[in-house]
Protein backbone atom coordinates (compact mmCIF):
# COMPACT_ATOMS: atom_id res chain seq x y z
CA UNK A 1 0.00 0.00 0.00
CA UNK A 2 1.24 3.50 -0.82
CA UNK A 3 2.36 5.61 2.15
CA UNK A 4 -0.38 8.14 2.85
CA UNK A 5 2.08 10.76 4.13
CA UNK A 6 1.71 13.42 6.79
CA UNK A 7 -1.30 15.27 5.40
CA UNK A 8 -4.84 13.99 4.97
CA UNK A 9 -6.18 14.03 1.40
CA UNK A 10 -8.51 16.87 0.33
CA UNK A 11 -11.53 16.48 2.59
CA UNK A 12 -14.09 17.22 -0.10
CA UNK A 13 -12.51 14.72 -2.48
CA UNK A 14 -11.32 17.30 -4.99
CA UNK A 15 -8.21 16.63 -7.08
CA UNK A 16 -4.79 17.81 -5.99
CA UNK A 17 -3.80 21.00 -7.81
CA UNK A 18 -0.29 20.41 -9.17
CA UNK A 19 -0.06 24.00 -10.37
CA UNK A 20 1.87 27.11 -9.27
CA UNK A 21 -1.22 28.55 -7.56
CA UNK A 22 -4.10 28.34 -6.90
CA UNK A 23 -3.01 25.21 -5.10
CA UNK A 24 -4.23 22.56 -2.70
CA UNK A 25 -4.98 24.12 0.68
CA UNK A 26 -5.48 22.69 4.15
CA UNK A 27 -9.04 22.14 5.33
CA UNK A 28 -8.29 24.49 8.24
CA UNK A 29 -7.60 27.27 5.74
CA UNK A 30 -10.91 26.63 4.01
CA UNK A 31 -12.73 26.54 7.36
CA UNK A 32 -11.41 29.98 8.24
CA UNK A 33 -13.60 31.41 5.46
CA UNK A 34 -16.88 30.24 7.02
CA UNK A 35 -17.27 33.32 9.21
CA UNK A 36 -18.23 36.79 8.01
CA UNK A 37 -16.11 39.80 9.03
CA UNK A 38 -16.89 43.50 9.00
CA UNK A 39 -14.26 45.30 6.97
CA UNK A 40 -14.17 48.27 9.37
CA UNK A 41 -14.52 46.23 12.54
CA UNK A 42 -11.71 46.28 15.09
CA UNK A 43 -11.37 42.49 14.95
CA UNK A 44 -10.71 42.53 11.22
CA UNK A 45 -8.33 45.48 11.53
CA UNK A 46 -6.39 43.46 14.10
CA UNK A 47 -6.27 40.54 11.64
CA UNK A 48 -4.87 42.80 8.94
CA UNK A 49 -2.21 44.16 11.28
CA UNK A 50 -1.17 40.69 12.43
CA UNK A 51 -0.94 39.52 8.82
CA UNK A 52 1.27 42.48 7.88
CA UNK A 53 3.59 41.90 10.82
CA UNK A 54 3.92 38.18 10.12
CA UNK A 55 4.82 38.82 6.47
CA UNK A 56 7.57 41.27 7.39
CA UNK A 57 8.99 38.69 9.81
CA UNK A 58 9.17 36.17 6.94
CA UNK A 59 11.67 38.45 5.18
CA UNK A 60 14.29 37.60 7.77
CA UNK A 61 17.57 39.50 8.04
CA UNK A 62 17.25 43.12 6.99
CA UNK A 63 13.48 43.12 7.15
CA UNK A 64 13.34 45.77 9.88
CA UNK A 65 13.56 48.45 7.17
CA UNK A 66 10.49 47.05 5.40
CA UNK A 67 6.76 47.18 5.82
CA UNK A 68 3.90 45.22 4.25
CA UNK A 69 1.12 46.62 2.09
CA UNK A 70 -1.59 44.09 1.14
CA UNK A 71 -3.64 44.91 -1.94
CA UNK A 72 -6.71 43.40 -3.58
CA UNK A 73 -6.28 41.45 -6.80
CA UNK A 74 -4.18 38.74 -8.40
CA UNK A 75 -0.41 38.73 -8.75
CA UNK A 76 -0.45 40.74 -11.96
CA UNK A 77 -2.30 43.52 -10.13
CA UNK A 78 0.54 43.63 -7.61
CA UNK A 79 3.25 43.76 -10.26
CA UNK A 80 1.48 46.69 -11.91
CA UNK A 81 1.04 48.38 -8.54
CA UNK A 82 4.75 47.97 -7.75
CA UNK A 83 5.93 49.28 -11.12
CA UNK A 84 3.51 52.20 -11.11
CA UNK A 85 4.29 53.22 -7.54
CA UNK A 86 8.05 52.78 -7.26
CA UNK A 87 9.22 53.72 -10.76
CA UNK A 88 8.94 57.48 -11.36
CA UNK A 89 7.09 58.55 -14.49
CA UNK A 90 10.42 59.71 -15.92
CA UNK A 91 12.16 56.49 -14.85
CA UNK A 92 13.08 53.49 -16.97
CA UNK A 93 12.94 49.78 -16.15
CA UNK A 94 15.24 47.01 -17.28
CA UNK A 95 12.83 44.07 -17.45
CA UNK A 96 14.54 40.67 -17.22
CA UNK A 97 12.41 38.09 -19.00
CA UNK A 98 12.85 34.36 -19.52
CA UNK A 99 9.22 33.41 -19.76
CA UNK A 100 5.66 34.70 -19.75
CA UNK A 101 5.80 36.72 -16.54
CA UNK A 102 8.77 38.85 -17.50
CA UNK A 103 7.10 39.55 -20.83
CA UNK A 104 3.89 40.47 -19.03
CA UNK A 105 5.82 42.92 -16.86
CA UNK A 106 7.23 44.56 -19.99
CA UNK A 107 3.71 44.89 -21.39
CA UNK A 108 2.63 46.39 -18.07
CA UNK A 109 5.33 49.05 -18.37
CA UNK A 110 4.06 49.90 -21.85
CA UNK A 111 0.47 50.12 -20.64
CA UNK A 112 1.17 52.38 -17.64
CA UNK A 113 3.60 54.63 -19.49
CA UNK A 114 6.92 53.60 -17.97
CA UNK A 115 9.89 53.41 -20.33
CA UNK A 116 11.54 50.01 -20.38
CA UNK A 117 14.38 48.00 -21.86
CA UNK A 118 13.49 44.35 -22.32
CA UNK A 119 16.12 41.65 -22.02
CA UNK A 120 14.30 38.64 -23.46
CA UNK A 121 16.24 35.44 -22.82
CA UNK A 122 13.61 33.26 -24.50
CA UNK A 123 11.72 30.41 -22.90
CA UNK A 124 14.06 29.58 -20.04
CA UNK A 125 17.66 30.87 -20.30
CA UNK A 126 18.38 32.75 -17.06
CA UNK A 127 19.36 36.43 -17.08
CA UNK A 128 22.74 36.75 -15.40
CA UNK A 129 24.47 39.48 -13.46
CA UNK A 130 26.87 40.03 -16.36
CA UNK A 131 23.91 40.72 -18.66
CA UNK A 132 22.53 43.25 -16.20
CA UNK A 133 25.90 44.97 -15.71
CA UNK A 134 26.43 45.30 -19.46
CA UNK A 135 23.00 46.80 -20.16
CA UNK A 136 23.16 49.21 -17.23
CA UNK A 137 26.57 50.41 -18.39
CA UNK A 138 25.20 51.00 -21.89
CA UNK A 139 21.98 52.75 -20.84
CA UNK A 140 22.33 55.36 -18.07
CA UNK A 141 18.61 56.22 -18.36
CA UNK A 142 17.67 52.95 -16.62
CA UNK A 143 16.69 53.59 -12.99
CA UNK A 144 15.22 50.22 -11.96
CA UNK A 145 15.64 46.53 -12.70
CA UNK A 146 12.73 44.09 -12.48
CA UNK A 147 13.56 40.42 -11.90
CA UNK A 148 11.29 37.38 -11.71
CA UNK A 149 12.38 35.25 -8.76
CA UNK A 150 10.88 31.97 -10.00
CA UNK A 151 9.69 31.95 -13.62
CA UNK A 152 6.97 29.30 -13.57
CA UNK A 153 6.74 29.19 -17.36
CA UNK A 154 9.75 26.87 -17.21
CA UNK A 155 10.17 26.27 -13.49
CA UNK A 156 13.54 28.02 -13.31
CA UNK A 157 14.79 29.74 -10.17
CA UNK A 158 16.52 32.87 -11.42
CA UNK A 159 19.84 34.09 -9.90
CA UNK A 160 18.50 37.13 -8.06
CA UNK A 161 21.59 37.47 -5.84
CA UNK A 162 23.92 38.22 -8.73
CA UNK A 163 21.27 40.35 -10.43
CA UNK A 164 21.02 42.42 -7.23
CA UNK A 165 24.79 42.80 -6.97
CA UNK A 166 25.03 44.05 -10.55
CA UNK A 167 22.08 46.42 -10.06
CA UNK A 168 23.41 48.16 -6.97
CA UNK A 169 27.01 48.24 -8.24
CA UNK A 170 25.80 50.91 -10.67
CA UNK A 171 23.47 52.69 -8.25
CA UNK A 172 20.21 51.38 -9.67
CA UNK A 173 17.31 49.83 -7.73
CA UNK A 174 15.92 46.29 -7.86
CA UNK A 175 12.25 45.28 -7.79
CA UNK A 176 11.41 41.57 -7.51
CA UNK A 177 8.38 39.56 -8.57
CA UNK A 178 8.59 36.73 -6.03
CA UNK A 179 5.05 35.64 -6.69
CA UNK A 180 5.71 31.90 -6.76
CA UNK A 181 8.73 31.70 -4.46
CA UNK A 182 8.21 33.88 -1.38
CA UNK A 183 7.57 31.81 1.71
CA UNK A 184 9.56 28.82 0.47
CA UNK A 185 12.72 30.31 -1.07
CA UNK A 186 14.70 32.74 1.14
CA UNK A 187 14.73 36.35 0.03
CA UNK A 188 16.43 38.18 2.90
CA UNK A 189 17.13 41.86 2.15
CA UNK A 190 20.19 41.61 4.38
CA UNK A 191 21.64 39.11 1.89
CA UNK A 192 20.01 40.15 -1.39
CA UNK A 193 19.30 43.85 -1.63
CA UNK A 194 16.07 45.07 -3.20
CA UNK A 195 13.66 47.94 -2.70
CA UNK A 196 10.35 46.10 -3.01
CA UNK A 197 8.97 42.69 -3.82
CA UNK A 198 5.50 41.34 -4.46
CA UNK A 199 3.86 37.99 -3.86
CA UNK A 200 0.38 36.50 -3.64
CA UNK A 201 -1.83 34.82 -1.06
CA UNK A 202 -2.35 31.66 -3.11
CA UNK A 203 1.26 30.56 -3.54
CA UNK A 204 3.84 29.22 -1.08
CA UNK A 205 2.00 30.45 2.02
CA UNK A 206 -0.82 28.14 0.86
CA UNK A 207 -3.72 30.55 1.13
CA UNK A 208 -6.51 31.09 -1.40
CA UNK A 209 -6.72 33.63 -4.27
CA UNK A 210 -7.96 37.17 -3.71
CA UNK A 211 -5.09 39.48 -2.79
CA UNK A 212 -1.36 39.95 -2.89
CA UNK A 213 1.12 42.01 -0.93
CA UNK A 214 4.03 44.37 -1.37
CA UNK A 215 7.00 44.22 0.99
CA UNK A 216 8.85 47.51 0.53
CA UNK A 217 11.39 49.72 2.24
CA UNK A 218 9.64 52.49 4.12
CA UNK A 219 11.92 55.03 2.44
CA UNK A 220 10.73 53.88 -0.98
CA UNK A 221 7.10 54.06 0.10
CA UNK A 222 7.54 57.58 1.39
CA UNK A 223 9.08 58.63 -1.93
CA UNK A 224 6.21 57.08 -3.90
CA UNK A 225 3.54 59.60 -2.87
CA UNK A 226 1.56 60.89 -5.85
CA UNK A 227 3.52 58.78 -8.32
CA UNK A 228 1.03 56.05 -9.26
CA UNK A 229 -0.85 56.07 -12.55
CA UNK A 230 -3.81 54.42 -10.81
CA UNK A 231 -6.24 55.17 -8.01
CA UNK A 232 -6.80 51.56 -6.96
CA UNK A 233 -3.20 50.37 -7.49
CA UNK A 234 -1.47 53.16 -5.58
CA UNK A 235 0.75 51.38 -3.05
CA UNK A 236 1.62 54.57 -1.17
CA UNK A 237 -2.03 55.55 -0.79
CA UNK A 238 -2.94 52.06 0.48
CA UNK A 239 -0.03 52.09 2.94
CA UNK A 240 -0.74 55.62 4.18
CA UNK A 241 -4.42 54.80 4.76
CA UNK A 242 -3.61 51.56 6.56
CA UNK A 243 -1.05 53.28 8.79
CA UNK A 244 -3.59 55.94 9.77
CA UNK A 245 -6.74 53.82 10.10
CA UNK A 246 -5.79 50.13 10.13
CA UNK A 247 -8.26 49.68 7.28
CA UNK A 248 -8.02 48.86 3.57
CA UNK A 249 -8.97 51.80 1.33
CA UNK A 250 -11.58 49.78 -0.57
CA UNK A 251 -13.57 46.66 0.29
CA UNK A 252 -11.08 44.00 1.38
CA UNK A 253 -11.39 40.26 0.65
CA UNK A 254 -12.25 39.56 4.29
CA UNK A 255 -12.72 35.80 4.01
CA UNK A 256 -9.49 35.42 2.04
CA UNK A 257 -7.57 37.41 4.67
CA UNK A 258 -8.95 35.16 7.41
CA UNK A 259 -7.88 32.11 5.43
CA UNK A 260 -4.44 33.59 4.79
CA UNK A 261 -3.89 34.35 8.46
CA UNK A 262 -4.62 30.70 9.25
CA UNK A 263 -2.22 29.68 6.49
CA UNK A 264 0.48 31.93 7.97
CA UNK A 265 0.03 30.29 11.37
CA UNK A 266 0.37 26.85 9.76
CA UNK A 267 3.45 28.07 7.88
CA UNK A 268 5.03 29.11 11.19
CA UNK A 269 4.07 25.84 12.88
CA UNK A 270 5.72 23.88 10.06
CA UNK A 271 9.01 25.67 10.65
CA UNK A 272 8.83 28.76 8.46
CA UNK A 273 10.54 29.41 5.14
CA UNK A 274 13.26 26.78 5.61
CA UNK A 275 10.86 23.96 6.43
CA UNK A 276 8.35 24.90 3.74
CA UNK A 277 11.12 25.07 1.16
CA UNK A 278 12.55 21.74 2.29
CA UNK A 279 9.18 20.01 1.91
CA UNK A 280 8.70 21.43 -1.58
CA UNK A 281 12.26 20.46 -2.57
CA UNK A 282 11.62 16.91 -1.37
CA UNK A 283 8.35 16.86 -3.30
CA UNK A 284 10.29 17.88 -6.40
CA UNK A 285 13.08 15.36 -5.92
CA UNK A 286 10.73 12.41 -5.37
CA UNK A 287 8.52 13.38 -8.31
CA UNK A 288 11.38 14.12 -10.73
CA UNK A 289 13.19 10.88 -9.90
CA UNK A 290 9.98 8.92 -10.45
CA UNK A 291 9.10 10.66 -13.70
CA UNK A 292 12.61 10.16 -15.04
CA UNK A 293 12.26 6.51 -14.09
CA UNK A 294 9.29 6.38 -16.45
CA UNK A 295 11.40 7.88 -19.24
CA UNK A 296 10.30 11.53 -19.00
CA UNK A 297 12.96 14.23 -19.33
CA UNK A 298 13.03 17.61 -17.59
CA UNK A 299 13.74 20.85 -19.41
CA UNK A 300 16.23 21.93 -16.73
CA UNK A 301 19.02 20.14 -14.93
CA UNK A 302 19.39 20.10 -11.14
CA UNK A 303 21.32 23.40 -11.06
CA UNK A 304 18.29 25.37 -12.22
CA UNK A 305 15.31 23.31 -11.04
CA UNK A 306 13.14 25.25 -8.61
CA UNK A 307 11.18 23.58 -5.81
CA UNK A 308 8.03 25.23 -7.19
CA UNK A 309 7.17 23.62 -10.53
CA UNK A 310 8.95 21.36 -13.03
CA UNK A 311 8.69 21.34 -16.83
CA UNK A 312 8.73 17.98 -18.62
CA UNK A 313 9.00 17.41 -22.35
CA UNK A 314 6.10 15.61 -24.00
CA UNK A 315 6.97 12.07 -25.13
CA UNK A 316 7.82 11.63 -28.80
CA UNK A 317 5.58 8.56 -29.02
CA UNK A 318 2.75 9.46 -31.46
CA UNK A 319 0.22 7.85 -29.12
CA UNK A 320 0.90 10.52 -26.48
CA UNK A 321 -1.82 13.16 -26.49
CA UNK A 322 -1.52 15.78 -23.76
CA UNK A 323 -5.23 16.59 -23.60
CA UNK A 324 -6.03 12.92 -23.00
CA UNK A 325 -3.10 12.53 -20.59
CA UNK A 326 -4.43 15.53 -18.64
CA UNK A 327 -7.89 13.98 -18.33
CA UNK A 328 -6.48 10.61 -17.27
CA UNK A 329 -4.40 12.29 -14.57
CA UNK A 330 -7.43 14.27 -13.41
CA UNK A 331 -9.47 11.06 -13.20
CA UNK A 332 -6.79 9.74 -10.85
CA UNK A 333 -7.00 12.82 -8.63
CA UNK A 334 -4.31 15.13 -10.03
CA UNK A 335 -4.65 18.33 -12.06
CA UNK A 336 -1.42 19.12 -13.90
CA UNK A 337 -0.47 22.17 -15.94
CA UNK A 338 0.03 22.69 -19.69
CA UNK A 339 3.47 23.77 -20.89
CA UNK A 340 4.40 27.26 -22.06
CA UNK A 341 7.51 26.54 -24.12
CA UNK A 342 7.27 27.88 -27.64
CA UNK A 343 9.89 25.65 -29.28
CA UNK A 344 8.90 22.16 -28.08
CA UNK A 345 5.79 20.65 -26.49
CA UNK A 346 5.85 20.28 -22.74
CA UNK A 347 3.78 20.09 -19.56
CA UNK A 348 4.38 21.11 -15.97
CA UNK A 349 3.86 19.55 -12.55
CA UNK A 350 3.77 21.75 -9.46
CA UNK A 351 5.48 20.81 -6.20
CA UNK A 352 3.76 23.31 -3.91
CA UNK A 353 0.60 23.11 -1.84
CA UNK A 354 -0.66 21.00 1.04
CA UNK A 355 1.02 17.75 -0.02
CA UNK A 356 4.19 15.81 0.61
CA UNK A 357 6.43 13.18 -0.96
CA UNK A 358 3.84 10.43 -0.47
CA UNK A 359 1.46 12.36 -2.72
CA UNK A 360 4.20 12.88 -5.30
CA UNK A 361 4.83 9.13 -5.36
CA UNK A 362 1.16 8.68 -6.22
CA UNK A 363 1.51 11.31 -8.96
CA UNK A 364 4.24 9.20 -10.57
CA UNK A 365 2.08 6.09 -10.28
CA UNK A 366 -0.81 7.94 -11.93
CA UNK A 367 1.48 9.07 -14.76
CA UNK A 368 2.69 5.50 -15.26
CA UNK A 369 -0.84 4.14 -15.41
CA UNK A 370 -1.96 6.93 -17.74
CA UNK A 371 0.83 6.13 -20.17
CA UNK A 372 -0.27 2.49 -20.19
CA UNK A 373 -3.86 3.54 -20.91
CA UNK A 374 -2.65 5.71 -23.79
CA UNK A 375 -0.58 2.86 -25.17
CA UNK A 376 2.61 4.92 -24.96
CA UNK A 377 5.60 2.58 -25.08
CA UNK A 378 8.21 5.21 -24.21
CA UNK A 379 8.05 8.59 -22.48
CA UNK A 380 11.32 9.72 -24.08
CA UNK A 381 11.10 13.15 -25.73
CA UNK A 382 11.85 13.96 -29.38
CA UNK A 383 15.40 14.79 -30.39
CA UNK A 384 14.46 18.46 -30.84
CA UNK A 385 13.65 18.70 -27.13
CA UNK A 386 17.02 17.35 -26.10
CA UNK A 387 18.72 19.72 -28.53
CA UNK A 388 16.87 22.60 -26.92
CA UNK A 389 17.97 21.49 -23.46
CA UNK A 390 21.56 21.20 -24.65
CA UNK A 391 21.61 24.95 -25.27
CA UNK A 392 21.47 25.54 -21.53
CA UNK A 393 24.44 23.25 -20.94
CA UNK A 394 26.41 24.68 -23.88
CA UNK A 395 26.02 28.18 -22.46
CA UNK A 396 28.44 27.16 -19.66
CA UNK A 397 26.44 29.23 -17.24
CA UNK A 398 27.78 27.77 -14.04
CA UNK A 399 25.79 27.84 -10.85
CA UNK A 400 23.73 30.90 -9.93
CA UNK A 401 25.45 33.17 -7.45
Amino acid sequence: MTDQGNFPPPKLGEPYLLTPGPLTTAFEVKQAMLRDWGSWDADFRAMTEEMRMRLVVLLGEGGDEFTCVPMQGSGSYLVEAMLGSFVPKEGKVLVLANGAYGLRAAKTCDTIGRARHLLDMGDYMPPRGTDVARILAEDPAITHVLAIHCETSSGILNPVAEISAATYATGRKLLIDSMSAFGAVPLEPGQIRFEAMVSSANKCIEGVPGFGFVLARRSELEAAKGRSHSLALDVHAQWDYMEKTGQWRFTPPTHVVAAFLEALKMHEAEGGVAARGARYANNRDVMVAGMRGLGFETLLDETWLSPIIVTFFNPADPKFDFARFYELMKDKGFIIYPGKLTVVDSFRIGCIGRMDAAVMTRVVEAARDSLVELGVASAAPPAAALEERAKLAQADLGEPA
